[in-house]
């Protein structure tokens, strides 16, 4: 997608999203509402989710598509990467990241969002897969990055 289209896109489906968020204040209500938005704005979404630390233990919670990995082994592939670099990965073909993990052979590209929590901490991540190669690019990460804010606002 062009990349004005994108910004124009996440704009009005960051509007909607802060809109429906006031009707929440729970967590997991919010990442719920997250994912199905993003999942049916996003035409090139295939999977759309948040996987959440649990007693150190990173696994699946709210998401859209297909069925998906409940558990992802500790220190391997994009979500864990997000988790350990604290900052947003962009992966254009998930073949060429070393230790991806393939939930689904039809993912091709995948961007991973750390979420925070109201004290700063990590508790997860909004992990996004594609069915084709390079999705996703920086505008992508910076309206996700803004629009997982709003999970503890």
């Amino acid at each position: 997608m062009e990349k004005s289209k994108k910004e124009g896109r996440y704009g009005r489906i960051y509007k909607q999203l802060e809109g429906l968020m006031k009707t929440a204040d729970y967590p997991l209500s919010r990442m719920a509402t997250i994912a199905a938005v993003l999942h049916h704005k996003m035409e090139d979404y295939f999977w759309t989710g948040f996987y959440l630390l649990v007693d150190g233990d990173l696994l699946v919670h709210a998401y859209q598509g297909p069925v998906a990995c409940m558990h992802l082994r500790k220190d391997t592939g994009v979500c864990w990467a997000g988790i350990n670099r604290k900052q947003s990965v962009v992966v254009p073909d998930v073949e060429a990241f070393p230790g991806h993990i393939a939930c689904d052979a039809r993912s091709q590209s995948e961007i991973v969002v750390p979420v925070y929590d109201s004290d700063g901490k990590i508790v997860g991540v909004l992990d996004i897969d594609s069915s084709t190669k390079n999705t996703f690019d920086e505008v992508d990460a910076q309206w996700l990055e803004k629009i997982v804010k709003l999970i503890y606002s």
